[in-house]
């Protein structure tokens, strides 16, 4: 398997080192103690309380991770010195470089080649990036090198030693290596490719009989990717056959990262195991299919993952979407509202009857404000009732249906069915056809509140769109409450973010001219640390901009005017477009005018 090379990277606030030591031997704790009282980065009483405590039981612990038990505090700030300020600390103390491994970017294949397991235990030292002239091998004893000259003679390369935490070491050193063999398992049987390997695996789950240990690599190999995914906050997990070898990426924040590279045949086997899992049909290859699975994430919660296949010239491409309850329903603050906004919505969705529409591009988060909101409004007094294509997630406090296309279910007949069912909410997954439009017209008509969605770059083109459609305007002034336009943004890291000059707030006022900022003015710049994975952004929020039908913009729709006249009279009506919701958001030092500019529309 095959990543890009891991970042060296320094902790957020490591304490001062002097230069490297002139010592040679295993690290103790007691040293460790005097070095940071000789830098003065504790203080003499603390260091000889920590003498104190370290001394009453013996451990078998790393130096470093017994100390950061301690928690020592920091004399310039009274911090307690964790394990990686601890273990950067060591790593300007010994001279050397410190890294925070990111198991993302490790090519988990070259390092097994590198060293066996035992050979890694029994040194404490990790190799985590390989190239043409170097091996860089992690180590939490920068003080002992015997190990070195026989690493450069084996593998035939200089040695580059960082400093990484034991913890770190000794975790990745047990999955790296154990990965690495469970995929060379897989290769061997179930990673063969073609039909005999999906056979194999089919008749193996209808059989129920025990894998071998080779089909159990696989198995291993899933689970890894899995919790890897969940640990970097993956929303989804991309398995792509190509003419060579196969590609697995993670789409983090709304961009896709490269993991691995590895054998199609094994991720022939991957995607055969995770449709096993799914209940999908493991022989077909030949027609998308779609599928559930249910899983826990490292804390013990449950995930649940929306399957999704697609034939494709090279194999079957699989994309795995990750619903984390704890990020699939927020409340409006977590989304994202401002208050102007958030007022707005608050009144909208408290209305008894009419249609509310939510627009915007796929991924822009129409789904998981439309849950919240539901949510929110979901008491034990009303019925909330939905139609899906697919079923997003599912929700304890809503009746929710999945449209069957194939049973000539769709959303129209969905309605339908719904309007026999005693609703109070309803909400339709997309108006995509007059016939759905018009049903949820007359649910909004007989005393339903009606939500859906809409692709469109903004609120006022939903109007539009209804009446291009084919919704008379006198139906649409009847029913119509209000259309919410949305987009994602990255938010910027709020450990590493830096004040910026840039841009000013001149730069700012031509973007959203006419519109005029008042308020203050405090960009920040994305910067990068171990938290963020040296990208910068940690998260998304969205930024919206919310029409409310007024009857001067009922007006409006009666003389077709067109988008244009619709996005004037929505504005004087109190409508913020997208861009400028998004700059006041850069104005407050949560994201950067670049992602602003690249998610939103102009201001005509």
């Amino acid at each position: 398997m095959k990543a890009a090379a891991p970042a060296v990277s320094s902790a957020s606030s490591p304490p001062a080192a002097s230069a490297a030591a002139p010592f040679a031997g295993p690290l103790t704790w007691r040293r460790v103690v005097d070095w940071l009282r000789e830098d003065g980065v504790v203080s003499s009483a603390e260091a000889d309380r920590t003498i104190a405590r370290c001394a009453q039981a013996e451990s078998a612990q790393h130096p470093l991770v017994r100390l950061a038990n301690v928690a020592m505090q920091r004399q310039s700030d009274a911090k307690p010195l964790d394990i990686e300020t601890l273990t950067a600390y060591l790593a300007g103390r010994a001279g050397l470089d410190y890294l925070r491994i990111d198991p993302l970017k490790v090519d988990v294949g070259k390092v097994a080649d590198t060293m066996s397991a035992g050979y890694a235990e029994r040194h404490r030292v990790l190799p985590v990036q390989v190239t043409a002239a170097e091996v860089v091998v992690a180590t939490a004893e920068p003080f002992l090198t015997d190990w070195v000259a026989e690493v450069e003679r084996q593998a035939r390369r200089t040695v580059r030693r960082v400093v990484a935490s034991p913890l770190d070491i000794h975790r990745y050193t047990a999955e790296f290596f154990a990965l690495a063999k469970s995929v060379k398992a897989a290769q061997k049987s179930g990673g063969a490719g073609g039909a005999a390997s999906f056979e194999q695996l089919v008749e193996l789950g209808r059989s129920n009989k025990q894998l071998d240990a080779n089909d159990q690599g696989v198995v291993r190999v899933v689970d890894w990717l899995w919790q890897y995914a969940f640990d970097q906050r993956a929303s989804d997990i991309h398995l792509e056959p190509r003419r060579e070898q196969g590609v697995i990426r993670f789409r983090i924040d709304g961009v896709l990262y490269p993991v691995y590279q590895m054998p199609l045949g094994v991720l022939g086997a991957m995607t055969a195991r995770v449709k096993l899992l799914g209940r999908m049909d493991v022989v077909e290859k030949r027609r998308p299919q779609d599928g559930r699975i249910k899983t826990r994430n490292p804390r013990g919660d449950e995930v649940e993952m929306r399957l999704s296949t697609l034939p494709t010239a090279f194999g079957e491409k699989m994309v795995m979407r990750i619903f984390d309850p704890d990020t699939a329903v927020k409340d409006l603050d977590a989304l994202g509202f401002a208050q102007h906004d958030a007022q707005r919505w608050e009144a909208l969705v408290r209305r008894p009857h009419g249609i509310i529409l939510v627009t915007g591009p796929t991924g822009a988060g129409k789904t998981t404000t439309l849950y919240s909101t539901l949510k929110r409004i979901a008491t034990e007094e009303v019925n909330v009732s939905t139609v899906e294509d697919p079923i997003e997630m599912i929700e304890p406090s809503f009746n929710q249906t999945q449209v069957q296309p194939q049973l000539d279910f769709g959303f129209t007949e969905g309605l339908r069915a719904l309007m026999r069912q005693d609703p109070d909410i309803i909400m339709v997954g997309e108006i995509r056809d007059l016939q759905t439009a018009e049903m949820a017209v007359q649910a909004a008509l007989t005393g339903h509140l009606v939500f859906s969605t809409l692709h469109t770059n903004d609120a006022p083109a939903a109007v539009t769109r209804l009446m291009e459609l084919g919704v008379p305007a006198y139906l649409l002034n009847a029913t119509l409450l209000g259309v919410l336009a949305q987009r994602l943004v990255r938010t910027l890291c709020p450990q590493c973010r830096q004040p910026a000059d840039q841009p000013g707030p001149d730069e700012a006022a031509a973007v959203v001219r006419p519109w005029k900022l008042g308020g203050g003015w405090r960009p920040y710049r994305p910067v990068g640390c171990v938290d963020c994975r040296m990208t910068g952004y940690r998260g998304r929020m969205g930024i919206y901009e919310l029409l409310t039908v007024s009857e001067a913009f009922k007006e409006k729709v009666t003389q077709s005017p067109g988008t244009d006249a619709l996005r004037r009279q929505a504005v004087a009506d109190g409508m913020r477009p997208l861009r400028l919701a998004g700059v006041l958001r850069v104005a407050e030092g949560l994201t950067t005018l670049d992602e602003v500019l690249s998610t939103t529309p102009p201001i005509d």
